[in-house]
Protein backbone atom coordinates (compact mmCIF):
# COMPACT_ATOMS: atom_id res chain seq x y z
CA UNK A 1 0.00 0.00 0.00
CA UNK A 2 1.06 3.61 -0.64
CA UNK A 3 1.86 5.65 1.78
CA UNK A 4 -0.49 8.68 3.62
CA UNK A 5 1.88 11.16 2.17
CA UNK A 6 1.14 10.11 -1.55
CA UNK A 7 -2.74 10.83 -0.89
CA UNK A 8 -3.69 14.33 -1.84
CA UNK A 9 -7.04 15.67 -1.31
CA UNK A 10 -8.83 18.50 -2.84
CA UNK A 11 -12.08 18.35 -1.50
CA UNK A 12 -13.55 17.36 2.33
CA UNK A 13 -17.36 17.79 2.27
CA UNK A 14 -21.22 16.59 3.56
CA UNK A 15 -24.51 16.52 2.04
CA UNK A 16 -27.47 15.38 2.80
CA UNK A 17 -30.41 13.37 -0.02
CA UNK A 18 -33.48 12.15 -0.04
CA UNK A 19 -36.03 12.50 2.60
CA UNK A 20 -39.41 13.74 2.80
CA UNK A 21 -41.60 16.28 5.44
CA UNK A 22 -44.29 14.78 7.46
CA UNK A 23 -46.99 16.70 9.76
CA UNK A 24 -47.97 16.06 13.26
CA UNK A 25 -50.13 17.27 15.38
CA UNK A 26 -52.49 17.17 18.05
CA UNK A 27 -49.59 15.86 20.17
CA UNK A 28 -49.26 17.12 23.98
CA UNK A 29 -47.05 20.47 24.63
CA UNK A 30 -44.14 19.04 27.09
CA UNK A 31 -42.64 21.03 29.45
CA UNK A 32 -39.13 20.21 29.26
CA UNK A 33 -35.30 21.70 30.53
CA UNK A 34 -33.14 21.93 27.48
CA UNK A 35 -29.71 24.16 29.04
CA UNK A 36 -27.72 23.84 32.30
CA UNK A 37 -29.53 25.34 34.99
CA UNK A 38 -32.38 26.51 32.82
CA UNK A 39 -36.23 26.73 33.71
CA UNK A 40 -38.15 23.77 31.82
CA UNK A 41 -39.66 25.36 28.51
CA UNK A 42 -42.45 24.51 26.34
CA UNK A 43 -41.59 21.99 23.46
CA UNK A 44 -44.28 21.62 20.84
CA UNK A 45 -43.72 18.27 18.51
CA UNK A 46 -46.68 19.70 16.31
CA UNK A 47 -45.64 20.73 12.70
CA UNK A 48 -43.21 19.71 10.10
CA UNK A 49 -40.62 16.74 10.77
CA UNK A 50 -38.27 15.89 7.84
CA UNK A 51 -37.26 12.07 7.69
CA UNK A 52 -35.45 9.16 5.62
CA UNK A 53 -33.10 11.55 4.93
CA UNK A 54 -28.93 9.99 4.63
CA UNK A 55 -25.99 11.66 5.47
CA UNK A 56 -22.91 11.51 2.91
CA UNK A 57 -19.58 12.52 3.83
CA UNK A 58 -17.19 12.69 0.67
CA UNK A 59 -13.43 12.73 -0.21
CA UNK A 60 -12.38 14.21 -3.07
CA UNK A 61 -8.75 13.52 -4.21
CA UNK A 62 -6.35 16.57 -6.04
CA UNK A 63 -5.54 13.70 -8.55
CA UNK A 64 -7.99 10.57 -8.51
CA UNK A 65 -6.28 7.82 -10.39
CA UNK A 66 -9.93 6.38 -11.08
CA UNK A 67 -12.95 7.79 -13.22
CA UNK A 68 -15.25 6.98 -11.13
CA UNK A 69 -16.06 7.54 -7.37
CA UNK A 70 -16.81 4.32 -4.44
CA UNK A 71 -19.54 4.72 -2.37
CA UNK A 72 -19.24 2.82 0.75
CA UNK A 73 -22.07 1.15 2.48
CA UNK A 74 -22.16 -0.28 5.65
CA UNK A 75 -24.35 -2.99 7.30
CA UNK A 76 -27.60 -2.76 9.73
CA UNK A 77 -27.15 -1.47 13.34
CA UNK A 78 -23.76 0.28 12.12
CA UNK A 79 -22.84 3.29 10.72
CA UNK A 80 -19.96 4.94 8.08
CA UNK A 81 -17.25 4.34 10.85
CA UNK A 82 -17.13 0.84 9.93
CA UNK A 83 -14.52 2.22 7.09
CA UNK A 84 -12.76 4.98 8.52
CA UNK A 85 -10.62 2.62 10.85
CA UNK A 86 -10.42 -0.51 12.48
CA UNK A 87 -11.31 -0.86 16.26
CA UNK A 88 -8.25 -1.46 16.71
CA UNK A 89 -6.76 1.58 15.21
CA UNK A 90 -5.14 0.51 12.41
CA UNK A 91 -6.33 2.04 8.63
CA UNK A 92 -9.81 1.99 7.63
CA UNK A 93 -10.84 1.32 3.59
CA UNK A 94 -11.43 4.62 3.31
CA UNK A 95 -7.67 5.30 3.82
CA UNK A 96 -6.39 2.92 1.14
CA UNK A 97 -9.07 3.60 -1.45
CA UNK A 98 -7.91 6.88 -1.37
CA UNK A 99 -4.07 6.02 -0.91
CA UNK A 100 -4.90 3.79 -4.05
CA UNK A 101 -6.20 6.58 -6.22
CA UNK A 102 -10.15 6.56 -6.02
CA UNK A 103 -12.60 9.23 -4.62
CA UNK A 104 -14.76 8.45 -1.78
CA UNK A 105 -18.13 8.84 -0.66
CA UNK A 106 -19.04 6.99 2.76
CA UNK A 107 -22.76 7.24 4.30
CA UNK A 108 -24.60 6.83 6.83
CA UNK A 109 -28.23 4.94 6.05
CA UNK A 110 -31.17 6.15 6.79
CA UNK A 111 -32.07 6.25 10.59
CA UNK A 112 -28.37 5.35 11.39
CA UNK A 113 -25.54 8.00 13.00
CA UNK A 114 -25.55 11.31 11.31
CA UNK A 115 -28.54 10.39 9.23
CA UNK A 116 -30.46 10.50 12.34
CA UNK A 117 -34.08 9.37 12.97
CA UNK A 118 -37.39 9.93 13.30
CA UNK A 119 -40.24 10.24 16.25
CA UNK A 120 -41.84 6.64 17.03
CA UNK A 121 -45.00 5.63 16.98
CA UNK A 122 -45.99 9.29 15.17
CA UNK A 123 -43.17 8.57 11.69
CA UNK A 124 -41.74 5.03 12.80
CA UNK A 125 -44.19 2.05 13.30
CA UNK A 126 -42.38 0.78 16.45
CA UNK A 127 -39.60 1.27 18.65
CA UNK A 128 -35.81 -0.11 17.07
CA UNK A 129 -33.94 -3.06 17.85
CA UNK A 130 -30.49 -3.25 19.84
CA UNK A 131 -28.05 -5.49 19.72
CA UNK A 132 -25.77 -7.28 22.37
CA UNK A 133 -22.60 -7.58 22.20
CA UNK A 134 -23.55 -11.71 23.10
CA UNK A 135 -25.39 -11.73 19.90
CA UNK A 136 -23.17 -9.90 17.77
CA UNK A 137 -20.43 -12.17 19.11
CA UNK A 138 -21.93 -15.36 17.48
CA UNK A 139 -23.81 -13.63 14.46
CA UNK A 140 -20.54 -12.03 13.79
CA UNK A 141 -18.33 -15.10 13.39
CA UNK A 142 -16.46 -14.44 16.27
CA UNK A 143 -15.70 -17.93 17.62
CA UNK A 144 -18.00 -21.05 17.98
CA UNK A 145 -21.54 -20.93 19.44
CA UNK A 146 -21.58 -20.78 23.14
CA UNK A 147 -18.05 -19.06 23.68
CA UNK A 148 -19.07 -15.15 24.36
CA UNK A 149 -18.61 -13.98 27.77
CA UNK A 150 -18.75 -10.54 29.66
CA UNK A 151 -15.69 -10.68 31.24
CA UNK A 152 -13.61 -10.66 27.71
CA UNK A 153 -10.51 -12.91 29.42
CA UNK A 154 -12.60 -15.81 29.92
CA UNK A 155 -14.52 -14.95 25.84
CA UNK A 156 -13.12 -18.08 23.57
CA UNK A 157 -12.77 -16.86 19.96
CA UNK A 158 -11.75 -19.28 17.21
CA UNK A 159 -7.92 -20.27 17.22
CA UNK A 160 -7.48 -18.90 13.96
CA UNK A 161 -9.80 -15.26 14.02
CA UNK A 162 -8.75 -12.45 11.86
CA UNK A 163 -10.81 -9.75 13.58
CA UNK A 164 -8.73 -9.12 17.33
CA UNK A 165 -10.57 -9.77 20.03
CA UNK A 166 -8.88 -7.68 22.56
CA UNK A 167 -11.09 -4.76 19.91
CA UNK A 168 -14.28 -6.05 20.41
CA UNK A 169 -15.59 -4.04 23.26
CA UNK A 170 -14.26 -0.90 21.30
CA UNK A 171 -16.44 -2.00 17.84
CA UNK A 172 -19.12 -2.57 20.11
CA UNK A 173 -19.04 1.03 20.88
CA UNK A 174 -19.92 1.96 17.13
CA UNK A 175 -23.02 -0.23 16.96
CA UNK A 176 -26.27 2.33 16.66
CA UNK A 177 -30.32 1.08 16.98
CA UNK A 178 -31.64 0.21 14.05
CA UNK A 179 -35.38 -0.39 12.83
CA UNK A 180 -36.91 -3.12 10.38
CA UNK A 181 -39.31 -2.67 7.75
CA UNK A 182 -37.25 0.55 6.79
CA UNK A 183 -36.06 -0.56 3.30
CA UNK A 184 -38.07 1.13 0.88
CA UNK A 185 -37.14 4.18 2.86
CA UNK A 186 -33.37 3.67 2.54
CA UNK A 187 -33.55 2.30 -1.02
CA UNK A 188 -35.30 6.08 -1.95
CA UNK A 189 -32.15 7.77 -0.53
CA UNK A 190 -29.39 5.73 -1.97
CA UNK A 191 -31.18 6.26 -5.41
CA UNK A 192 -30.93 10.23 -4.42
CA UNK A 193 -27.48 9.31 -3.93
CA UNK A 194 -26.73 7.64 -7.22
CA UNK A 195 -28.42 10.03 -9.06
CA UNK A 196 -26.90 12.75 -7.60
CA UNK A 197 -23.02 11.39 -7.35
CA UNK A 198 -23.58 9.89 -11.19
CA UNK A 199 -21.26 6.82 -12.85
CA UNK A 200 -19.72 4.75 -9.90
CA UNK A 201 -18.38 1.98 -7.81
CA UNK A 202 -20.67 0.75 -4.93
CA UNK A 203 -18.74 -2.00 -2.08
CA UNK A 204 -21.58 -3.00 0.84
CA UNK A 205 -20.98 -4.75 3.54
CA UNK A 206 -24.01 -6.93 5.27
CA UNK A 207 -27.27 -5.19 4.35
CA UNK A 208 -25.67 -2.60 2.85
CA UNK A 209 -24.27 -5.45 0.66
CA UNK A 210 -27.49 -6.36 -0.13
CA UNK A 211 -28.82 -3.00 -0.49
CA UNK A 212 -25.95 -2.42 -3.50
CA UNK A 213 -27.10 -5.84 -4.95
CA UNK A 214 -30.52 -4.65 -5.36
CA UNK A 215 -29.52 -0.72 -6.72
CA UNK A 216 -27.41 -2.27 -9.26
CA UNK A 217 -30.46 -3.51 -10.48
CA UNK A 218 -32.35 -0.37 -10.45
CA UNK A 219 -29.70 1.56 -11.43
CA UNK A 220 -27.31 -0.30 -13.87
CA UNK A 221 -26.28 2.74 -15.89
CA UNK A 222 -24.72 4.09 -13.10
CA UNK A 223 -23.23 1.69 -11.22
CA UNK A 224 -19.98 0.40 -12.83
CA UNK A 225 -19.18 -2.23 -10.79
CA UNK A 226 -20.72 -3.36 -7.52
CA UNK A 227 -18.56 -5.23 -4.81
CA UNK A 228 -20.74 -6.88 -1.93
CA UNK A 229 -19.09 -8.07 1.33
CA UNK A 230 -20.99 -11.07 3.08
CA UNK A 231 -24.19 -9.74 1.91
CA UNK A 232 -27.30 -10.67 4.22
CA UNK A 233 -29.36 -10.75 0.97
CA UNK A 234 -30.20 -10.46 -2.62
CA UNK A 235 -32.52 -9.31 -4.71
CA UNK A 236 -35.27 -11.31 -6.97
CA UNK A 237 -33.32 -12.90 -9.96
CA UNK A 238 -36.43 -11.85 -12.38
CA UNK A 239 -34.52 -8.15 -12.72
CA UNK A 240 -31.04 -10.09 -13.86
CA UNK A 241 -30.12 -9.20 -17.28
CA UNK A 242 -26.92 -8.86 -19.40
CA UNK A 243 -26.80 -5.18 -19.00
CA UNK A 244 -25.51 -5.25 -15.24
CA UNK A 245 -22.13 -4.34 -14.67
CA UNK A 246 -19.68 -6.87 -12.80
CA UNK A 247 -20.29 -8.48 -9.66
CA UNK A 248 -17.83 -9.98 -7.03
CA UNK A 249 -19.03 -11.24 -3.89
CA UNK A 250 -16.62 -11.49 -0.70
CA UNK A 251 -17.16 -14.76 1.64
CA UNK A 252 -15.23 -15.10 5.25
CA UNK A 253 -14.42 -18.25 7.29
CA UNK A 254 -16.67 -20.62 9.81
CA UNK A 255 -19.81 -19.42 7.87
CA UNK A 256 -21.07 -23.88 7.37
CA UNK A 257 -20.88 -23.36 11.35
CA UNK A 258 -23.69 -21.07 11.45
CA UNK A 259 -27.16 -21.79 10.21
CA UNK A 260 -28.27 -18.00 9.62
CA UNK A 261 -25.04 -17.44 7.46
CA UNK A 262 -25.77 -20.69 5.52
CA UNK A 263 -29.10 -19.82 4.28
CA UNK A 264 -27.72 -16.06 3.74
CA UNK A 265 -24.89 -17.54 1.23
CA UNK A 266 -27.22 -20.28 -0.13
CA UNK A 267 -29.42 -17.44 -1.31
CA UNK A 268 -26.60 -15.04 -2.82
CA UNK A 269 -24.79 -17.65 -4.43
CA UNK A 270 -27.80 -18.60 -5.85
CA UNK A 271 -27.92 -15.41 -6.97
CA UNK A 272 -24.05 -15.02 -8.21
CA UNK A 273 -24.98 -18.07 -10.28
CA UNK A 274 -28.17 -16.79 -11.97
CA UNK A 275 -26.06 -13.78 -12.87
CA UNK A 276 -23.24 -15.70 -14.46
CA UNK A 277 -26.32 -17.97 -16.45
CA UNK A 278 -27.20 -14.22 -17.96
CA UNK A 279 -23.57 -13.73 -19.17
CA UNK A 280 -22.82 -10.95 -16.55
CA UNK A 281 -19.38 -11.32 -14.96
CA UNK A 282 -20.04 -12.54 -11.41
CA UNK A 283 -17.36 -13.65 -9.26
CA UNK A 284 -17.66 -15.03 -5.58
CA UNK A 285 -14.29 -14.78 -3.80
CA UNK A 286 -14.41 -17.02 -0.76
CA UNK A 287 -11.42 -16.42 1.66
CA UNK A 288 -10.76 -20.13 2.94
CA UNK A 289 -10.82 -21.37 -0.46
CA UNK A 290 -8.12 -18.20 -1.58
CA UNK A 291 -6.19 -19.97 1.69
CA UNK A 292 -7.40 -17.17 4.20
CA UNK A 293 -8.46 -19.07 7.71
CA UNK A 294 -10.42 -16.86 9.96
CA UNK A 295 -11.83 -14.08 8.61
CA UNK A 296 -15.40 -12.93 10.39
CA UNK A 297 -18.37 -11.21 8.73
CA UNK A 298 -16.58 -7.59 9.69
CA UNK A 299 -13.36 -8.48 7.03
CA UNK A 300 -12.62 -5.25 5.98
CA UNK A 301 -12.21 -4.82 9.95
CA UNK A 302 -9.85 -7.69 10.33
CA UNK A 303 -6.12 -8.30 10.84
CA UNK A 304 -5.98 -9.05 7.26
CA UNK A 305 -8.19 -6.07 6.07
CA UNK A 306 -5.13 -4.13 3.58
CA UNK A 307 -4.73 -7.59 1.99
CA UNK A 308 -8.53 -8.01 1.09
CA UNK A 309 -8.70 -4.36 -0.07
CA UNK A 310 -6.06 -4.88 -2.25
CA UNK A 311 -8.46 -7.79 -4.09
CA UNK A 312 -10.94 -5.74 -4.33
CA UNK A 313 -8.82 -2.62 -5.52
CA UNK A 314 -7.43 -4.49 -8.16
CA UNK A 315 -10.92 -5.58 -9.36
CA UNK A 316 -12.70 -2.53 -9.20
CA UNK A 317 -9.87 -0.95 -10.72
CA UNK A 318 -9.91 -3.30 -13.71
CA UNK A 319 -14.02 -3.27 -13.78
CA UNK A 320 -13.73 1.12 -13.98
CA UNK A 321 -11.16 0.30 -17.10
CA UNK A 322 -13.17 -1.69 -18.88
CA UNK A 323 -16.44 0.41 -18.10
CA UNK A 324 -14.57 3.25 -19.22
CA UNK A 325 -13.50 1.79 -22.69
Amino acid sequence: MPGTDAMKLRKIGSFFVGGRTVTLDGLPVEQRRLAIGAAPRPVDPNGDHVTGQMYVQEFRLAEPRCPYPVLFWHGGGMTGVNWETTPDGRPGWLTRFLEAGFDVLVSDAVERGRSSWSMYPQIYEGAPLFRTKNEAWDMFRMGPPGSYATDAAARRPWPEVQFPPEAFDAFAAQWVPRWVGHEAMTEAAYGALLARVGPCLVVGHSQGGGFALQMTQRYPDLIRGVVALEPSGAPDTAGISDALPPHLVLWGDHIADHPVWTRYRGAVDAYVSALAAQGVPARILDMPQEGMAGNTHFLMMDRNSDALAGRVIDWLAAAAEAAAR
